[in-house]
C-alpha cells in the first residue's frame, strides 16, 4: 500500500528551457515542470494543472495571484530568502501576503547561460552583490504584466499602473489582477532599460516584514537533507583518514558484511571508506566495527605545540607580505619615546553546524541527481560533474534548506563528491550520505590559526606615531583559491586592516603604520568561517587599541576618535554605540564597559559591551550595544537578529571553542569538548541599525567581529588583566 504525500513548493516549480534572451539577465521561453520527475521519484503526488508560464526568470504568478519569486542564493537562517524576495517584490509591486519562493537549479541556470547570476551564499554577498539585478527582475516583470493588461484593454501602457498585485487603468478605473494576465504577460516582449525606483520611493525595502520561512520551520514542515527520502534509498556512513593528507591503506569488509542491514562496504576515493546499509545507525555501527588501516603520512607527527612554534617563528621573520603601509613605521618605532608591544594568538575553530554534512545522490550512466543543502549550488553542481564524469546536461542539483553552514557548505564540496562516488558504485540506487558529528568535527575546514605581534610607538607627548602589526599564520586562499593570491600574497588575511575597500582600516590618522603577514601554512585545511579573518583581526587591533590608550593615559573612546578623524563612517558607528551605552557616564555598580569597531564586508560596525566579574574569573556579559551602518537596510528586524545571532557565535568562540591537534588529527569530536554558550548566558543585545545610504554592505558576517574585543576590553577594565590567547576557558574564565 503506497502512501500519498502532499508535495511542498519543490513539486510546483516550472522552469524554462530553450530560447534565453539574457542580455539584461532575464529570459523568456516555454514552461516545463522540471521538478515533476523528482517529485514522483520521492513518492509525492503531482498535479500540474496549476503550472503557469513564468513572467520572467525571477517571477511566476499563478491564477490565484500567488507570486513565486525565484531565489538563487541559499537560506541558512540569515534571512536572505526574505530579503531578496523583498527586493524583487518592491519593484514588482505585488501583494507581499501572497509571496512565496523557490530555488532555481544550477543545472537550469547553466542551460540558460546563468540567467540567475551567482548562486554563492557567503561573505555577506547575497544581497549586496545581487540587489540590482534581482530588483531589475521585478521591475521588468511588472512592466510586462502592465503591458499585458494594456493590450487586453487596448489602451496605452503609460495610462496603467500597478500596486499590490492589481493593475489599474487610470482614465477608466478598470482593474485586473496579476494572476489574470500572467499567462499573457509571459508572451510579452521583454522590455529593456526599465528604470529602478529611487530609494526614497521604496515601500517594502526598509520594512521589517515577516520572514517567509518561519512558519514551515516552527511547524516542522521544512525539509532539510536529513529529512529528505527517496523510494528504495540506502543510508551511508563514512570515515576518512583522521590525519589530513593521509590515505586509506586497507580495510577488512568481510568482518562487517554480514552485520544486520549492511548492503555494501566501499572505498571512497583514496582516503575514505563507507558502509551502506538500510538504516544510517546500522551503517555507523558497522563502520565503527570495521578494521581499517590508515597510511597517516608525515603529518601524523604534527601537534598544536609544533604549529604554535612555527607561527611564533613567523612573528620575527624578515620576509613578510605587506598588506597596508603608510609612512615608515619601523623607523618611527626605532625613534619612539615609548614603545608598547603585545602578542596575541587565535586558535583553529570548527563551523560545527547543527546538521552535519550530508547529501542524497542517485547515479545512472544516463543521469546523476543530487539533493542537498548547499551554500553554493553551482559549486555543488561542479562537484557532481567532476565526480560523476557526466556532462552538465545529464546532471542536476536540487537545493534543500540548510541546517546551517557558516562557510562549511560553500567552497568545500567534499561531502558532495563522496556521495556521488558512493552512488556511482551502486547505480540506480539513491543513497543518503550522512556524516556523523565526529566526522564533521574532525574533517572540517577550520577557521585559520594565527598569531599577531603588535608594536606601537609614542612621542614625548603621548601621541601615537607608529604602529606595526605582524600577522603570522595560515592563508585560506592558498588552500582554497590560489588563483586569488596577489603575487603570492593573500589579501584576505588583512580583513579590517586593508588600505581601502570593504575591509578598510579605520585608524588612518596614525602617521606611520605597517601591516604585514608571515605566511605559515600547517597541514590542517583552513576554511571560511563566519566572519573569517575580521574575527581575530578585530581582537588584535581593538584590544591593542585599548592597551595603547591605557599606556597613553587616555580614555579609550577619545583615543580612538583622534585616530579616526579621517574616517567619519567608522567614527559614526563607534559614537552611536558608545552614546547608547552611556559611555562617559557611571555604569551600574560592578559593571565595566569595553569598545570595539571595524569595517567588514563593506559595513561599518561597532559595539560597547557591559560586563561584571566576580571571584576574579566569573564573567557575566550583561549587555552589548551594537551599531551597524550597512548602507541600505532591506529588513531591519532581520539585521537585528543577525547581529544577536552572530554574537552567539563570536562569544562562544571567545569563551569556549578551539580545535587542537595531536598526532596530526583534530582532538575535538563533539559538543562535549567543543561547547557553545547557553541561552541563560546570552547578554541583552541592543542593535542600532543606522543605514546612511549610497552603498550596500553585508550583515551576517561583519557584526560578529566586534563582540569579542568589546567584551575583552570590558574584562580588562574590570580586572586589570589582559588576555591575549583564546578561548578564555584556558585561563580559568567562566561565563555565567
Amino acid at each position: 500500500m503506497s502512501t500519498v504525500k502532499t508535495m511542498p513548493d519543490l513539486s510546483r516549480r516550472s522552469f524554462i528551457i530553450g530560447t534565453a534572451a539574457v542580455g539584461s539577465g532575464l529570459a523568456l521561453g516555454l514552461s516545463i515542470p522540471f521538478g515533476a520527475r523528482t517529485a514522483r521519484a520521492a513518492g509525492y503526488t503531482v498535479s500540474w494543472a496549476e503550472a503557469t508560464p513564468e513572467v520572467n526568470a525571477w517571477v511566476v504568478i499563478k491564477p490565484d495571484d500567488t507570486v513565486v519569486i525565484r531565489i538563487a542564493r541559499s537560506e541558512m537562517g540569515q534571512g536572505t530568502l526574505t530579503g531578496l524576495a523583498q527586493m524583487v517584490a518592491e519593484e514588482l509591486e505585488c501583494d507581499w501576503s501572497k509571496v512565496t519562493t523557490e530555488y532555481p537549479t544550477p543545472g537550469q541556470s547553466v542551460a540558460r547561460k546563468r540567467v540567475w547570476g551567482d548562486f554563492s551564499t557567503g561573505g555577506s554577498r547575497g544581497i549586496r552583490e545581487s540587489h540590482e539585478y534581482v530588483r531589475r527582475g521585478g521591475a521588468v516583470a511588472r512592466t510586462m504584466l502592465i503591458q499585458a493588461a494594456a493590450d487586453e484593454w487596448k489602451v496605452p501602457a503609460a495610462e496603467c499602473s500597478a500596486a499590490n498585485s492589481i493593475i489599474t487603468h487610470g482614465p477608466s478605473g478598470r482593474t485586473t489582477t496579476y494572476g489574470k494576465v500572467a499567462e499573457a504577460a509571459s508572451k510579452v516582449a521583454q522590455p529593456k532599460d526599465v528604470p529602478l525606483k529611487d530609494p526614497k520611493d521604496w515601500k517594502l525595502i526598509g520594512k521589517s516584514v515577516h520572514r517567509l520561512d518561519t512558519v514551515d520551520k516552527v511547524t516542522g514542515k521544512m525539509i532539510y537533507t536529513a529529512d529528505f527520502t527517496l523510494p528504495g534509498m540506502l543510508l551511508a556512513a563514512i570515515k576518512e583518514c583522521p590525519v589530513f593528507g593521509g590515505k586509506l591503506k586497507s580495510f577488512d569488509a568481510a568482518k562487517v558484511s554480514s552485520m544486520r542491514g549492511v548492503k555494501h562496504v566501499l572505498q571512497v576515493g583514496d582516503s575514505a571508506v563507507a558502509v551502506v546499509a538500510d538504516s544510517w545507525w546500522r551503517a555507523k555501527v558497522a563502520l565503527d566495527a570495521l578494521p581499517i588501516v590508515w597510511d597517516e603520512g608525515a603529518s601524523a607527527k604534527v601537534s598544536s605545540a609544533s604549529i604554535a612554534a612555527t607561527l611564533k617563528e613567523g612573528l620575527g621573520a624578515e620576509q613578510a607580505f605587506v598588506g597596508n603601509k603608510n609612512g615608515d613605521a619601523k623607523t618611527a618605532l626605532a625613534g619612539a619615546a615609548k614603545k608598547i608591544e603585545a602578542v596575541y594568538a587565535h586558535p583553529y575553530l570548527n563551523h560545527a553546524p547543527m546538521e552535519p554534512m550530508n547529501t542524497v545522490a542517485r547515479y545512472t550512466p544516463e543521469r546523476c541527481e543530487v539533493w542537498l543543502g548547499t551554500q553554493n549550488g553551482e559549486a555543488s553542481f561542479a562537484a557532481v560533474l567532476a565526480a560523476s564524469g557526466l556532462p552538465a546536461d545529464k546532471c542536476e542539483v536540487y537545493k534543500l534548506m540548510l541546517g546551517s553552514g557558516f562557510g562549511r557548505r560553500g567552497a568545500f564540496q567534499d561531502y558532495v563528491r563522496q556521495a556521488v562516488l558512493i552512488a556511482k558504485q551502486i547505480p540506480g540506487v539513491p543513497v543518503k550520505l550522512q556524516w556523523s558529528r565526529e566526522e564533521d568535527m574532525t574533517q572540517g575546514r577550520y577557521h585559520p590559526i594565527t598569531q599577531c605581534k603588535l608594536t606601537g610607538g609614542f612621542d614625548a607627548n603621548n601621541n601615537l606615531t607608529a604602529l606595526h602589526v605582524r600577522v603570522s599564520g595560515q592563508s585560506i586562499l592558498t588552500s582554497v583559491r590560489p588563483e586569488a593570491l596577489v603575487n603570492g600574497m593573500d589579501p584576505a588575511v588583512f580583513q579590517g586592516m586593508a588600505p581601502s575597500g570593504e575591509f578598510e582600516f579605520g585608524y588612518t590618522a596614525i602617521p606611520n603604520y605597517l601591516v604585514d603577514h608571515a605566511m605559515r601554512n600547517p597541514h590542517v585545511p583552513p576554511g571560511f568561517w563566519r566572519g573569517v579573518n575580521i574575527n581575530q583581526n578585530a581582537i588584535y587591533m581593538e584590544c591593542f587599541m585599548d592597551e595603547l590608550a591605557q599606556a597613553a593615559g587616555q580614555d579609550p573612546l577619545e583615543f580612538r576618535r583622534k585616530l579616526m578623524v579621517k574616517n567619519p563612517k567608522h567614527l559614526a558607528v563607534l559614537n552611536a554605540a558608545a552614546e547608547r551605552a552611556g559611555w562617559g557616564t557611571p555604569a551600574p555598580k560592578g559593571v565595566f564597559r569595553g569598545l570595539a569597531q571595524m569595517k567588514g564586508y563593506n559595513s561599518f560596525v561597532a559595539a560597547c559591551a557591559e560586563v561584571s566579574v566576580t571571584g576574579g574569573n566569573k564573567v557575566k556579559v550583561h549587555r552589548i550595544v551594537a551599531a551597524t551602518d550597512c548602507g541600505y537596510a532591506v529588513n531591519p528586524s532581520l539585521i537585528e537578529r543577525q547581529i544577536a545571532g552572530s554574537f552567539v557565535y563570536g562569544l562562544s568562540a571567545l569563551f569556549y571553542q578551539e580545535c587542537t591537534v595531536k598526532n596530526g588529527r583534530i582532538e575535538q569530536t563533539n559538543f562535549h569538548n567543543y561547547q557553545s554558550m547557553r541561552v541563560a548566558q546570552m547578554p541583552k543585545v541592543e542593535a542600532i541599525v543606522m543605514p546612511s545610504g549610497g552603498f550596500w554592505g553585508g550583515v551576517g558576517e561583519p557584526t560578529i567581529c566586534v563582540a569579542a574585543p568589546a567584551v575583552l576590553n570590558a574584562i580588562a577594565a574590570a580586572t586589570g588583566k589582559r588576555f591575549r590567547s583564546f578561548p578564555l576557558k584556558n585561563h580559568g574564565i567562566t561565563l555565567v
